[in-house]
């Protein structure tokens, strides 16, 4: 009799700790949740992670705040999540650098892009702005080219860190162009602008809200962006790939991410909130006027679309032959 207590007790004991589990997957979120972005404030990441966490509060009702936890091209910050609590209240404001070119050129990188993250949604992409110092005199991709090949070594280009998505672009740039220019790595695009426009370095990418008041106050010359087509908030400025008679595209995609193993219903919670953001005519208009493209994807069609990116840049990163290490 007492041994049949005893599973009794064991049984109900378990019975209530699920039932507990799935009251505070239904209450998600009850509390303050923290998106991570592993880049600095005043870039494309921390502008989409801002603007994202901020309609999340309004349509989840708790509060989404923004944490900056810089260093080692996403890898910190990064790792941090990996390592949180699988609760939903922990999350990362995930990028092509955070999870595909990180992936593609540092060898030991501390987590998997996949198999270490619950993929929640990737939810819009922007392209970046090819930004030079004015004082160069030099106004399109022609004119760049021409004078890299009269000053071979002259030039030089900033990044957000070796092996970093605006790095691997900036290389993958050099070869479709045939140009040669040195590489300058900093800790994030901003760093590199401010650089830019002191004339210590010649030229870097950089998003579209970060970079444009800088171009319209003439501090930097922006010759070309990123996208496949011209942007309606810059129609003047060519696509990299029309000025070089190339497809040549360049850009970052943001999505959400939390550790592995999220609770199935707080997952769904987050994508619907995310899936909702997107149909908002506020939300949309945010995202228009920094020239970013929404992306309504489910969890699934997300992480194929992750797998799909992350094959690409493999194959440039090898192609290339770039490594790193964080």
């Amino acid at each position: 009799m007492p041994r049949k207590i005893g599973l009794a007790i064991i049984f109900c004991t378990f019975l209530i700790t699920q039932m507990q589990s799935v009251m505070a997957q239904d209450a998600y979120p009850s509390s303050p949740v923290k998106v991570i972005v592993t880049f600095t404030a005043g870039g494309g990441a921390d502008f989409m992670g801002r603007v994202m966490s901020q309609k999340l509060s309004e349509i989840l009702k708790q509060p989404f705040i923004v944490d900056n936890k810089l260093g080692a091209s996403g890898v910190i910050g990064s790792q941090y999540v990996v390592q949180s609590k699988p609760d939903g209240y922990t999350l990362l404001l995930g990028t092509t650098g955070t999870h595909s070119t990180n992936f593609a050129t540092i060898p030991n990188l501390p987590y998997h892009p996949i198999k270490d993250f619950t993929t929640i949604a990737i939810f819009s992409d922007a392209p970046y702005l090819l930004c030079l110092n004015p004082q160069l005199g030099i106004n399109s991709i022609a004119e760049l080219v021409r004078y890299a090949k009269a000053n071979p070594g002259k030039l030089t280009y900033g990044s957000s860190g070796i092996g970093s998505s605006p790095h691997l672009g900036f290389e993958a740039l050099k070869k479709t162009l045939g140009i040669d220019v040195t590489h300058i790595p900093y800790k994030g695009l901003p760093a590199a602008m401010v650089d830019v426009m002191g004339g210590q370095i010649s030229m870097t990418y950089d998003s579209i809200p970060s970079a444009v008041p800088h171009m319209k106050a003439g501090k930097v010359k922006c010759i070309a962006i990123g996208s496949k087509e011209r942007s309606p908030v810059l129609p003047e400025i060519p696509t990299i790939a029309e000025a070089s008679g190339s497809n040549f595209v360049m850009g970052s995609w943001y999505g959400l991410f939390g550790p592995k193993d999220l609770p199935p219903a707080t997952l769904n919670k987050l994508s619907a909130g995310v899936l909702q953001a997107l149909k908002d005519p506020d939300f949309q208009a945010g995202l228009q006027r920094v020239g970013a493209t929404g992306m309504p994807l489910t969890p699934s069609q997300s992480k194929s679309f992750l797998e799909a990116d992350i094959t690409r840049w493999v194959n440039i990163a090898n192609e290339l032959q770039i490594r790193a290490q964080p």
